[in-house]
């Protein structure tokens, strides 16, 4: 076996895979160069710098890509999954630089370090400016639980600091730090003398911090980011900061970055870092040493800790399974865009066809469509369902009918602290796939591209009403579907649209008469 290192890897990485292979470190080679090469190798490692593209994919012999990091945006995951190329990255290696970094950043904007650090290179010797706040006794919430969040929690409780956590999809009693109190959104930002943010950027986290909830932190709260820029609405922080609401914050992450023309970074009160969350040089060397040992498993035919694009589907099943995998992934998809709440039970019910194939690679595509829009790192068909498990979530499958000559139908069902809901789905001839339930209500939705969904009240005009603001706004329509519970009753429609709808337009939709809510859905 032979293993090619394109870009700058830690040489611990290296040295790991030099026990086990032939390898061969190139770095700073054209595509051209790449491609005439890379038929010789059966594993590329590469950082950020390699371009794996298509063309560089298709010349090559690869049995595994790994990416010595987090993001896999610099390669080719759908041309490296069509050519049986598995890939894999490293998701954990900067999990402690970045909880460190949240903690010095916590740390320097109590006790003023940056500010007094400049003031005495400038020969002032000036203590009075400079008094500080203890961060024991304080309490310091914190927004997302995930791995870094976790983290930052245990760093936290050893300064002392009493920790309240909100995280949507974590139940107080499956944690196994009781220090740790998990309670809603608003009492996190009510009583928290600090907050942090542990969070991915999505459409629900996007300005999830804004002027409504600044005004109901305490006075001289301590806001602090290490996660993505707009989490915080820029501008509301500003004016907070200004007004002394929020006395302080320490940001390493910015909506627009490099953030050279943002006031933020102006204010006295504000410790700002560009972005160095992952930069230590340990971090480096653990996603050098992780992908190393996932690049190994993949060439001895082992089970691998980070596969970006794996399906564990027996070869001759995969083609009956393949449309069945994918469906229940839009269905999860669809469900944390639909639905919130703590999560405590996912149940996959199966009937027909699909019933004589293993399902457990369909539940665990449904499982990491849930936690797509809820995890800091995207989930994978290897570990989602471990993540399920740790965050509490029961799991279970059953086979309601084994008439294999019936239709394949999978049902989505979740429990949550505020009931249950479910989402069912079909897969037609030529692997067409079908939402054919939502709840209650029976429809028939191509789950691909964009939908805008509307809940209200069965009566003549909504449609219309819609379907004008949608067109006044230059959203072309491209199907419809209706579902309702009964005569004049509930209803739901779903309007396929070549566009993203913007929320003022959505807003727009929700306050016509008898619309109890309107949402943008991306499949």
């Amino acid at each position: 076996m032979r293993v090619l290192v394109s870009d700058d890897l830690a040489q611990e990485g290296v040295d790991i895979l030099k026990k086990e292979f032939d390898v061969d470190v190139k770095t700073k080679l054209s595509e051209e160069e790449l491609m005439e090469i890379i038929p010789n190798y059966d594993a590329l490692v590469v950082r950020s710098a390699t371009k794996v593209t298509k063309n560089i994919i298709e010349k090559s012999n690869l049995k595994v890509i790994g990416r010595a990091g987090v993001g896999v945006d610099n390669i080719d995951v759908d041309a490296a999954t069509h050519k049986g190329i598995l890939v894999v990255n490293a998701p954990e290696g900067n999990t402690i630089a970045a909880s460190e970094h949240t903690i010095a950043l916590l740390m320097s904007v109590a006790r003023n370090i940056p500010a007094a650090v400049m003031s005495l290179k400038n020969k002032k010797w000036d203590r009075k400016s400079f008094v500080g706040i203890e961060v024991r006794g304080k309490t310091l919430g914190i927004v997302g639980l995930g791995r870094i969040g976790k983290d930052v929690a245990a760093k936290a409780i050893g300064l002392g600091m009493n920790i309240l956590a909100y995280d949507p999809y974590i139940i107080n009693n499956t944690l196994e730090n009781t220090h740790i109190k998990v309670t809603d959104f608003e009492t996190v930002l009510k009583n928290s003398d600090f907050i942090t943010f542990h969070v991915p950027l999505t459409k629900a986290t996007y300005h999830m911090i804004d002027k409504d909830q600044i005004s109901i932190m305490k006075d001289k709260v301590i806001l602090i980011n290490c996660a993505r820029g707009g989490i915080i609405n820029e501008e509301a922080l500003y004016e907070a900061l200004v007004s002394g609401k929020v006395g302080a914050c320490a940001l390493d992450v910015f909506e627009h970055e490099p953030p050279l023309e943002s006031p933020l970074i102006d204010l006295p009160n504000v410790v700002a870092t560009p972005h160095l969350g992952a930069s230590t040089a340990e971090a480096q060397i653990n996603v050098a040493i992780e992908v190393a040992n996932d690049i190994i498993r993949a060439l001895k035919g082992e089970l691998v800790k980070n596969a970006v694009n794996m399906i564990t589907v027996r070869p001759e099943e995969y083609h009956e399974i393949k449309p069945f995998i994918e469906l229940a992934e839009k269905m999860g998809s669809l469900y944390t865009q639909l639905k919130n709440g703590r999560i405590s039970e996912v149940e996959m019910i199966y009937s027909g066809k699909v019933t004589k194939f293993d399902v457990k690679p369909i539940t665990v595509a449904a499982i990491k469509g849930i936690l797509t829009n809820m995890l800091e790192f995207p989930p994978n068909l290897v570990n989602a369902y471990l993540l399920a498990k740790e965050r509490g979530i029961k799991i279970s499958e059953k086979k309601v009918s084994e008439d294999q000559d019936a239709p394949g139908t999978i049902t989505l069902q979740v429990t949550t602290d505020k009931g249950k809901n479910s989402i069912s789905g079909t897969v037609f001839e030529k692997d067409e796939i079908r939402i054919t339930a939502i709840d209650d209500y029976k429809i028939d939705l191509i789950p691909r591209g964009y939908a805008l969904m509307s809940f209200h009240k069965d009566r003549p005009g909504i449609v219309g009403q819609v379907g004008s603001l949608l067109g006044n706004n230059d959203i072309n329509i491209a199907y419809m579907q209706l579902g309702r519970k009964s005569f004049r009753g509930e209803a739901l429609m779903v309007l396929g649209i070549d566009e993203e709808v913007p929320e003022h337009v959505l807003n727009e939709i929700r306050k016509i008469k008898d619309v109890s809510d309107a949402l943008f859905i991306k499949f």
